[in-house]
């Protein structure tokens, strides 16, 4: 038996692409950050980013397309494999590349213009299916020992 699961808690650093394969199928990519504080050889605190590129599909492709957006914390659950490529440069290079299983939206989306607009575009009930709705709180009445059952 053997298993590959990761948990990454970064920030999107891009928006969200929503493509559809020849059979209709969405995928959605997004790359997401993680940094990593800690002190160098020298002793001069120092950031460590990672970039890792996230693939979501079919009904998680589309939420992600819709509720995410550049600088948006997410928690990304999913499989972890890492690719090869040649970059412009001719020096080949290493992505890490993520499968999603499960998302959760985090943080809040920074308005910019382009963000504005898109969550404008929108509509009503998306928008507040993106926000947590509060529990309703019971009226508060007060309890009498008569109504302990025991």
């Amino acid at each position: 038996m053997s298993f590959n699961k990761i948990i990454i808690v970064g920030y999107l650093g891009r928006d969200p692409e929503l493509r559809y394969t020849p059979q209709g199928t969405p995928v959605c990519t997004f790359s997401v950050a993680t940094t990593e504080r800690r002190k160098s050889a020298s002793g001069e605190p120092e950031e460590i980013t990672t970039w890792f590129r996230v693939s979501a599909w079919n009904r998680l492709a589309e939420l992600a397309n819709e509720y995410l957006a550049k600088g948006q914390q997410v928690y990304v659950e999913g499989r972890l494999r890492t690719g090869e490529y040649t970059d412009r440069d001719g020096r080949p290079r290493t992505t890490l590349e993520v499968t999603a299983t499960e998302l959760h939206f985090l943080g809040q989306r920074e308005q910019t213009p382009e963000t504005a607009s898109r969550e404008e575009s929108k509509p009503v009930a998306a928008k507040a299916a993106a926000q947590p709705t509060a529990k309703p709180q019971p009226p508060e009445v007060p309890i009498e020992d008569s109504d302990i059952p025991f």
